[in-house]
């Protein structure tokens, strides 16, 4: 009787990109650690920082990768992380973002495996910057129709691990998109390509309030025109509602995360930014 192999145990590579993230570090190269499922390489990719991330990064006993390097904001830097990642699974995770509990990447393998899909996401839950105890927002990403892409869905995108045979396929990061390339990634892996993708119920990933995109009137309006363009880049068109929606759905997260006068204060704040710049390193589409 033939005697068949056990399964090849996947690896995960997390790739962490960091710019003067002295003030968050810690719980994000910690939350990697505590992991359960041991085959991890963390990559930490860092834009020269100029406060004490790189030595807290050393001190913390980090093992893997290090690149540190002038680049051309976030998205650069994970393209950077992906040309060496040496893991069948790949996975994102912010500088000031952290892993709630110990069975993240665990959960994520075995579901991957059980389904044989190139993809697997979850839920999300912001927290104050200052506070990471504070909720503000919890994002249920539900169950996965490429269909609600029109409704202005998008799965968070720090919860998004995929295979890495899948970036091989189809491109990383775009860099002409300056806070929506998370966005036209996800558009291009799964909408367009139809990518077998799985939703794994829970929270995966805490993310610190304060992205980008929402800092500021000018940003947002940027944001808008950067998600249009995430579609026609890619030849498939958005319904005339589609983009209005993605703004009105955070709505929901508010209600269902913290129901605080904090919470509803930063919601008011987000509806109507102030003007403020922001520093071009910190970019992302996802609050």
């Amino acid at each position: 009787m033939l005697s068949l192999s056990p399964p090849r145990k996947m690896k995960v590579s997390i790739i962490t990109a960091t710019y003067n993230s002295a003030a968050t570090i810690k719980d994000t190269i910690l939350s990697v650690k505590q992991q359960s499922y041991k085959d991890v390489e963390h990559i930490i990719v860092d834009g020269i920082s100029s406060d004490n991330t790189l030595n807290l990064v050393h001190h913390l006993g980090h093992v893997g990768p290090i690149v540190s390097e002038s680049d051309k904001g976030i998205y650069d830097a994970m393209n950077k992380g992906l040309a060496i990642a040496t893991g069948d699974i790949i996975g994102i995770l912010n500088s000031d973002d952290f892993y709630p509990h110990a069975n993240v990447i665990e959960k994520v393998v075995k579901t991957m495996s059980a389904s044989d899909c190139d993809a697997v996401y979850g839920d999300l839950v912001y927290v104050d910057a200052h506070h990471a105890t504070k909720v503000l927002r919890k994002w249920i990403a539900g169950g996965y129709n490429k269909k609600q892409f029109y409704n202005g869905w998008m799965p968070p995108h720090p919860t998004f691990f995929v295979k890495k045979e899948v970036y091989e396929k189809y491109g990383n990061f775009n860099l002409q998109f300056k806070s929506s390339s998370d966005y036209e990634l996800l558009l291009r892996f799964m909408f367009l390509n139809d990518i077998k993708v799985k939703y794994l119920p829970g929270v995966l990933v805490h993310m610190r309030a304060g992205g980008h995109s929402n800092r500021s009137l000018r940003n947002r309006i940027a944001a808008h025109k950067e998600d249009y363009r995430a579609w026609s880049s890619n030849g498939i068109s958005p319904k005339w509602y589609t983009l209005a929606m993605k703004p009105l759905r955070k709505i929901k997260q508010y209600i269902v995360g913290s129901k605080n006068k904090y919470s509803n204060q930063l919601f008011f704040k987000n509806l109507f930014p102030s003007t403020q710049n922001t520093h071009p390193q910190q970019t992302s589409n996802q609050v």
